[in-house]
């Protein structure tokens, strides 16, 4: 079958309307997509061993002989076992196979085959379960290097290879966008060798080429599109916003500041009355004190005669601010205000007329902030919280705000609690400054953290009982909203919807439980954590939303469900949701994994509480794709390139792209323009940043 990139997968042999949906799960439409799905890793199926020499317990290929046609038998409703034994010159195999009858046609007597399983032995008699198979001298899945892919329910890995196979006949009609000089420099192998390899490589060797080429155009393309960011806020003017002495400041506050608190408000002020427009990121530890950082940008700025505002992604959370820095600003003669979707018609226009004629000089917010009917005074601080639910067209939308073209572009400080080894924010806010809170204030207890297996768990359900007697409240974590048999390890996911009614009619009808799930509508989900907030509500259930969410120094207790499913990072974030009083504070991670790896990652999380060495540790396990536990907002996805493992790589690449923009910083030159359309193409979400 001839092909093309555009052509619809539909059109492939064997993918009918129901199987083309399921590709679509995956992201995949048409033939070109298939060639930029990159496998997970890769199985050496090269070595064919006999029976009898095949090593035990790992998955080997055997070559061997069906010396009978499959049986089939039905145990029962639902079950079907296919038997067959194989030999060879020395040795006999005992071979099972699950729910397929069909394979009682697809073996036949006497023909020689590839089995690719687990080999195990009782009694001296081998056996194998549900081996992939290949008949001799037609093979495809065995004798070779396989890749294995990310898969959907009723996607194959056979059938996702067997198709990637048929879409390497036109990679060599994929363009060459990297210039030969950079290629030359580098040492990088060709676009169509690399495609092949980085799915079907010939050796190791030669995957390693493939996979080098393609990270360093992944990584080459993010650093270029970043850097022409930097570039361009480089040539704006900002608010010149002059210092004022910290100590009239910090005499407001009711502690005494952490000596990282203090170096940051000196980054901040240096950058505010530099003339050029601040772009930094503030990152900390849960409860490390970024809102009093946040709190001196908007002093000085008011100081200033200007405005600043400040938007959470929570209706919540954007209230919590205002309760906090209202008092501490207020009496400095610093007007505040609080702007939310949930606000009154009247008091909303209010709110937004003394925005618009200056009478508000700090404004704490949602997204309402970037509504069409909120206009500024003299805007010249915008302040975002948790940074990685808010894009770079947000930030671009309330950055519009600041005044008509020409007018001084506004100052940016970015908040994020998400802790992110420096050299990976350097990267993912590679147009940001990165400043770092690397220290909590005295008196924060650290979160005792727990990892329970099943065994314990009415153990735990007691100890749940036990604070709740105290006056305290619970938080209970679920990866899922509702079941979904399809789902891998579905049956065995804890899930929002049943186990909130299992919790509430089984083990606690004596307490107060609260649902909370992001399917609610935002106005649900905000009365639900007020709810919690005020102490109507003893116990929890909820998914990851309350991840970034609202102070509630009662909660002592937070427990995760199936907590080898999240990343270390995220747990981390779960965890800081307790510990905020005066309480002491338990995290507790329940788990069934019987995976040495996953219970080394909850130990580690249990061992320590500083969030970047927990981060660095969650870089290196899981790679930055799965950083943030979903995409990271307005953010180009990788596919490849792993920032913990490829930071030399990384290196080359942006000393590359520095050197092409400071031989032509728009790539308008024509060797450079189909680089400038693939920056575009990664920035695909925000294409207008570029205008």
């Amino acid at each position: 079958m001839a092909v093309t990139l555009d052509t619809p997968l539909t059109q492939f042999p064997g993918i009918g309307e129901a199987r083309g949906k399921k590709l679509e799960k995956l992201g995949l439409t048409r033939c070109g997509q298939l060639l930029t799905y990159y496998p997970r890793y890769y199985e050496d199926r090269r070595t064919i061993y006999s029976i009898r020499s095949a090593p035990l317990g790992q998955k080997v290929c055997v070559s061997a002989m069906a010396a009978e046609q499959p049986r089939l038998s039905r145990v029962r409703k639902g079950l079907e076992l296919v038997k067959l034994r194989a030999v060879d010159h020395a040795g006999s195999l005992s071979i099972t196979f699950f729910n397929q009858s069909y394979i009682q046609r697809a073996i036949r007597a006497g023909e020689e085959y590839i089995f690719y399983g687990t080999v195990e032995e009782q009694g001296g008699r081998r056996s194998m379960v549900n081996p992939v198979f290949e008949r001799v001298g037609k093979q495809s899945l065995t004798g070779c290097i396989v890749p294995i892919y990310p898969l959907t329910a009723g996607i194959s890995n056979p059938l996702l290879a067997s198709l990637t196979r048929l879409a390497l006949s036109c990679a060599g009609s994929m363009p060459e966008t990297l210039p030969q000089a950079v290629r030359m420099d580098h040492q990088l192998a060709q676009v169509e060798f690399s495609y092949q390899n980085i799915h079907f490589p010939q050796s190791f060797e030669d995957l390693e080429l493939a996979r080098r080429r393609l990270i360093f155009e992944e990584l080459f393309y993010l650093s270029a599109g970043l850097a022409m960011l930097k570039t361009r806020r480089g040539t704006q003017a900002g608010h010149k916003i002059p210092l004022r002495p910290a100590e009239e400041f910090l005499a407001r506050l009711p502690f005494s500041p952490t000596q990282a608190q203090l170096r940051v408000m000196e980054e901040i002020g240096r950058d505010l009355s530099s003339g050029a427009p601040m772009n930094r990121l503030v990152q900390g530890d849960v409860g490390s004190g970024k809102t009093v950082v946040a709190a001196y940008a908007a002093w000085l700025a008011a100081g200033a005669g200007c405005q600043a505002a400040m938007m959470a992604p929570t209706e919540v959370l954007a209230e919590q601010h205002y309760r906090s820095l209202a008092p501490l600003l207020e009496p400095a003669g610093i007007r505040v205000a609080l702007l939310t979707g949930s606000l009154a018609p009247s008091a909303k226009r209010a709110v937004q007329q003394s925005v618009a004629a200056g009478e508000v000089d700090f404004v704490i917010g949602t997204q309402a902030l970037i509504a069409k009917k909120v206009a500024f005074a003299r805007l010249a601080l915008m302040i975002t919280d948790e940074q990685h639910r808010f894009g770079v067209a947000q930030r671009a939308a309330l950055a519009a705000k600041s005044g008509p073209p020409g007018a001084p572009s506004p100052h940016v400080l970015v908040m994020s609690a998400t802790p992110i080894p420096r050299t990976l924010a350097l990267i993912i806010y590679g147009d940001l400054d990165v400043s770092v809170i690397d220290q909590l204030p005295p008196g924060r207890t650290p979160v005792e953290t727990y990892v329970v297996g099943e065994d314990k768990r009415q153990r735990m359900y007691g100890f749940v009982r036990t604070l709740a007697g105290q006056g305290r409240q619970a938080y209970i974590i679920c990866p899922a909203v509702e079941d979904d048999p399809e789902r891998e390890g579905g049956g065995d996911l804890k899930s929002v919807s049943t186990y909130a009614q299992v919790l509430s009619q089984e083990v606690f009808p004596d307490l107060r439980l609260g649902v909370l799930h992001g399917k609610m509508r935002p106005k649900e989900k905000e009365g639900v954590m007020a709810a919690f907030a005020a102490g109507e509500i003893q116990v929890l259930v909820s998914t990851t939303v309350v991840e970034v969410g609202v102070d509630v120094p009662n909660a002592a207790l937070i427990i995760v469900e199936n907590a080898e499913r999240f990343g270390l990072s995220q747990l981390h974030q779960l965890r800081g949701r307790v510990g905020r009083g005066s309480h002491r504070s338990y995290c507790v991670l329940m788990t069934a994994t019987r995976s040495p790896d996953a219970m080394a990652r909850l130990k580690t999380l249990a061992s320590t509480n500083d969030g970047f060495q927990i981060s660095q540790e969650d870089l290196k396990l899981r790679g930055p794709g799965d950083f943030f536990g979903q995409r990271q907002h307005g953010l180009p996805q990788l596919a490849l390139a792993d920032l913990a493992g490829d930071m030399r790589l990384l290196q080359e690449a942006q000393q590359s792209a520095q050197r092409l923009l400071m031989a032509d910083p728009t790539l308008s030159q024509p060797e450079n323009r189909p680089v400038r359309e693939q920056v575009c193409r990664l920035f695909a979400e925000t294409p207008d940043i570029f205008n």
